[in-house]
């Protein structure tokens, strides 16, 4: 069940979620969050195709000025907005996602493995804008395999195990121990791993 706002929603394709103010940062962004082998202005524009075509035609002095903004905002290492996003470092091309992603002015920001495959200084600058946009009020959903990384950036931690729920802490009371527990135990009750 999703709610937004206390409303149940149903999301029916990943164009209504983009409407309710969902966007979605995935774990592979290689294959999924990106298409490498065009620019930083193609990718960002992906998102917002409605709002950035006039007519038939694409608005390239829109397209060009999202990626500027995005570059300025995320910080993204590169020679311009028209160079190929597989020339970017892995940190870099995942600030592409976000920046692509951002632009549609979401609500809920759900990042699947934000800092899987990127090196330690990118790994802190993701960090470092996640924590940001949460202080603008952005909800954050972050869904992360490392356990540190769960502690060190979450408000509240909720354990699933076979698409449940089974347990929930606060960022007061969570600790590796019980969320080592909470997993264990899922796991003992008869549920995979």
């Amino acid at each position: 069940e999703i709610l937004i706002d206390g409303k149940p929603t149903r999301i029916s394709s990943p164009e209504a979620a983009r409407d309710l103010g969902i966007a979605y940062i995935p774990e592979d962004r290689g294959q999924q969050g990106l298409i490498r082998s065009q620019t930083i202005s193609e990718n960002v524009a992906l998102a917002n195709l409605k709002r950035l075509v006039r007519g038939f035609m694409m608005d390239h002095t829109r397209v060009r000025s999202e990626a500027e903004t995005a570059i300025e905002r995320f910080g993204i290492r590169a020679r311009g907005p028209d160079q190929i996003v597989r020339q970017l470092s892995g940190g870099n091309q995942q600030k592409v996602v976000l920046g692509k992603w951002l632009a549609t002015n979401p609500r809920i920001l759900i990042m699947d493995e934000p800092t899987r495959g990127i090196d330690v200084g990118a790994k802190a600058e993701i960090h470092l804008l996640m924590r940001k946009l949460a202080g603008e009020g952005m909800a954050i959903l972050m869904i992360s395999s490392e356990l540190p990384e769960v502690l060190g950036m979450s408000d509240r931690v909720l354990v699933m195990n076979t698409g449940r729920i089974v347990a929930s802490f606060d960022r007061d009371e969570v600790t590796p121990e019980a969320v080592g527990t909470a997993m264990t135990h899922a796991a003992s009750q008869g549920h995979a791993a």
